[in-house]
């Protein structure tokens, strides 16, 4: 978006956008960009410490890795106005993190229902924003934004769950990763596609994407950014070691909206 000529003056996200949108407030993207890109398959299994309450994944080692990257600095206190979406288990309400810790206003924003522990954070158990509010463009309005560059991961495609599948299928894994994989499909068989019946991984892959997109697109035609930008990958639920494919295909998304966002410039008297 800078090379487009803009730079943000309020920052919200949910889920993963929190996550980009605060190292973008710290000022700790490239570091950020750098460690993601670097992840092997067998780096994010050794990220996942994996039990069976409130969530597959407890989500530790992971926000220890993120921490060490990221200045845990209080939100009022960032260079720039940053909000993060999460949402209330047990209300079902939205609630909107603007003050205290930006890593646990992060971590609570990405706490992806039947993956991740719920986070307990000011008397709430809190789950990813993304159940109530997956792009917050409202959120970025009530920070006062006169114009909001929306980027939206949540399109739903009816192919895109074969394409992941067969690709899974012909897929080959290296010496060094297929023990650690081998490991991870013995303790959790059931997660991973066998034969021609999806596996539980697929199922709230599917589920989470068909239920963002619909309510994304409920609460955007309420409150329409200028612009919205749309990046399209096949990538799915903890494949953080394709890194490079989501750079590229963010990329790709502004090219493509490049015309757009030289009107929106134009004007904006830019």
């Amino acid at each position: 978006m800078a090379e487009a000529g803009f730079e943000p003056d309020i920052i919200a996200g949910s889920s993963v956008g929190s996550l980009v949108g605060a190292a973008v407030a710290t000022g700790e993207l490239d570091a950020l960009e750098q460690w993601v890109r670097d992840l092997t398959r067998a780096d994010v299994l050794k990220l996942l410490d994996a039990r069976f309450r409130g969530g597959m994944i407890k989500g530790n080692r992971l926000m220890a890795a993120i921490e060490s990257l990221l200045t845990d600095a209080p939100i009022e206190e960032l260079g720039l106005p940053f909000g993060a979406v999460a949402t209330d288990m047990e209300l079902g309400r939205e609630v909107w993190l603007q003050q205290g810790s930006v890593l646990a206003a992060v971590r609570a924003s990405c706490a992806l229902p039947l993956l991740f522990s719920p986070v307990q954070l000011g008397g709430r158990w809190l789950i990813d924003g993304g159940v109530v509010n997956p792009v917050p463009v409202s959120l970025c309005y009530a920070q006062g934004a006169d114009v909001v560059i929306a980027v939206n991961l949540n399109p739903f495609h009816l192919e895109r769950l074969r394409l992941i599948r067969e690709k899974q299928r012909h897929e080959s894994e290296s010496d060094a990763d297929k023990s650690l994989m081998d490991q991870f499909k013995d303790a959790f068989g059931g997660l991973f596609a066998g034969g021609d019946e999806p596996g539980m991984l697929d199922v709230v892959s599917a589920t989470i994407d068909i239920m963002q997109e619909r309510i994304t697109r409920s609460r955007l035609a309420g409150e329409p950014p200028q612009l919205e930008i749309h990046p399209h990958t096949d990538i799915q639920l903890m494949e953080f070691h394709r890194a490079d494919e989501a750079i590229a295909a963010g990329r790709k998304a502004v090219e493509a909206a490049a015309a757009a966002l030289g009107e929106l410039r134009q004007s904006l008297g830019g």
